[in-house]
């Protein structure tokens, strides 16, 4: 049974978010902090709150921390907020400030 961990309306565009979830997909737990500690990209401090959540969550059914992986990672899209910059001649240009949902779950790996 999967241990899931989700940050809705996270403030940055799941694009971005899928690049530093691609980084984690699949590897060991303790693999993918090391990975999100050393990013560079600012998704990677979102994601990795996510991960110690699901990890926390995966501790509390008892299970050894050291045989968990990452089995899913995902970042589907949120509400968007709609703003807009005012330009020349009084017009309005709209900007988009994008959110998205952030999934991270972590199971035992099988033998």
């Amino acid at each position: 049974m999967p241990y899931k961990s989700i940050h809705r309306t996270a403030r940055i565009s799941p694009t971005k978010a899928r690049l530093a979830l691609g980084l984690i997909r699949g590897r060991s737990a303790q693999d993918a902090l090391g990975t999100l500690t050393l990013s560079k990209k600012r998704a990677a401090v979102l994601i990795r709150r996510i991960l110690v959540s699901a990890m926390a969550n995966a501790e509390q059914g008892e299970v050894d921390q050291r045989q968990l992986y990452v089995c899913e990672a995902r970042a589907d899209q949120g509400p968007t907020i709609k703003r807009f910059q005012p330009k020349d001649r009084g017009r309005a240009h709209p900007i988009r400030k994008r959110t998205s949902h952030i999934t991270v779950a972590v199971d035992v790996i099988k033998k």
